[in-house]
This record gives C-alpha cells, sequence and structure tokens, in this order.
C-alpha cells in the first residue's frame, strides 16, 4: 500500500496542470507596459468657415445667408478644394428676442472644408474670408493615414518594454527568455491646443492668406507585454 501511495504521489506531480499564464515551473512571470511616440508632419488641414446674417424677416435671414454661404464654398473650391472636402456642419434661424437687433431675424450656416494641400490651407482661410465668412475656427491640422504615422510608434512602445524587461530580468539575476503576449493599449494623435471660435468681422481687412505653419504631429500608443524570466 505504501508503495502504491508513492505512485500515486508521483503520478500526481507529473500530471500538475500547465501555469494558465503561460509560464514554465522554473520561470516567472512579469509583466511590462511602456509607451511609444513619434512625431510626423501634418499633411491637411481642417476648418470651419461659417455665414452669419441678420435681417428684417426669416426669409429674408435665410435668403441673404445662403447666397453668401454659396460664395464661400465655390471660393474654397476654386483652390482646389473638392466638393466631397467641404461639409455642413450646422444650419439655424432664430428670431433676436434682446438687444438692438430685437425682433430681426438670425442666420447662421457653418461648413468644415478639409485642405488636402497644406501649402495652400492659408490661401483657402483667406478666399473663404474675403468670399463673405464671418465665422472661423481652425485650422486643425492632421494627419490623412493616422495609423501609418503610428506604426514606428508601436515598435518604439515594444522596445522600451523589452528594455524595461531586461533591466528587471538583469537586476534579479535572471534573463529574458520568452515573450508570451503582447497586446496593444490604443493610442492616437495628441491633440493640438484649441482655441475656440472666433468672429472674423475684426479680421474683415486682412485679405492676405495668414500664414498656417505644419510644425510636427506627435503619435503615442501603449504597449503591454508579458515576459517568461529564467535562471541564467
Amino acid at each position: 500500500m505504501r508503495w502504491m501511495a508513492l505512485v500515486l504521489v508521483a503520478c500526481a506531480a507529473c500530471s500538475r496542470p500547465p501555469d494558465p499564464r503561460g509560464v514554465a515551473r522554473d520561470e516567472v512571470l512579469l509583466q511590462v507596459s511602456a509607451t511609444g511616440r513619434t512625431d510626423t508632419r501634418p499633411d491637411e488641414a481642417r476648418f470651419t468657415a461659417g455665414v452669419q446674417t441678420i435681417a428684417a424677416t426669416a426669409g429674408a435671414a435665410s435668403t441673404a445667408n445662403n447666397a453668401a454661404m454659396t460664395r464661400v464654398t465655390r471660393a474654397v473650391e476654386t483652390l482646389g478644394v473638392k466638393p466631397d472636402d467641404v461639409q455642413t456642419r450646422s444650419i439655424t434661424l432664430s428670431r433676436i428676442d434682446y438687444g438692438p437687433e430685437r425682433g430681426r431675424y438670425r442666420a447662421n450656416n457653418l461648413v468644415e472644408v478639409r485642405v488636402r494641400d497644406l501649402d495652400r490651407a492659408g490661401e483657402a482661410i483667406a478666399a473663404a474670408t474675403e468670399a463673405g465668412a464671418n465665422v472661423l475656427s481652425g485650422p486643425n491640422l492632421g494627419i490623412s493615414d493616422p495609423e501609418a504615422a503610428s506604426r514606428s510608434a508601436y515598435a518604439a512602445a515594444y522596445r522600451a518594454a523589452r528594455a524595461r524587461a531586461e533591466a528587471y530580468a538583469g537586476a534579479a539575476g535572471l534573463r529574458v527568455s520568452r515573450v508570451l503576449a503582447i497586446r496593444d493599449g490604443g493610442g492616437g494623435t495628441v491633440p493640438p491646443p484649441y482655441y475656440g471660435r472666433e468672429s472674423m468681422d475684426a479680421m474683415a481687412t486682412q485679405v492676405s492668406a495668414p500664414p498656417v505653419r505644419p510644425g510636427m504631429t506627435a503619435s503615442e500608443v501603449r504597449v503591454h507585454a508579458d515576459f517568461a524570466l529564467a535562471p541564467r
């Protein structure tokens, strides 16, 4: 009976289930998180241009606003902006119930313009202003293919995670034996500061294209990696 008990104990040890985390009996699990960042030059600009019109009647305000907005969209399209890159964002018509314009009507129309040739972004803003736009926000500079811009950031994030794992292993007298898992922690472009919308009335005398400097846009991603550490 004693011999059978020893056999059963030995068999139980042999059939021990594997660690669900993926490490072997002589390994240590290390979970590391790291970030990677890369800078990419923007290749497109988006800005919102709008027209605000006030008239005695709702019909007059709407008619004048429509005519002015048509001139604005045509002006940016003459610079090579395609119709698909001009999108309506907001149309409002309301009666004014306060102030010196009380009893009159205010019409607003806002469109977002996407300029794919960044060198012409300033010209497009100036053209919209000269055509009658009196509300403007932007430009917001971006990257048309953010995934491609983030690829080097992914690589940098993993290199940072691996370097951190090597440091931990060295301090513990171990070595990195295997990579068990790599998980994407997400990320994206770091947004530039936003300064809000301002009326273009104060810029009515400006007819030259404002300078639009692309600078660099940062893409930042995070990675989570599991490493198995083993004795040296």
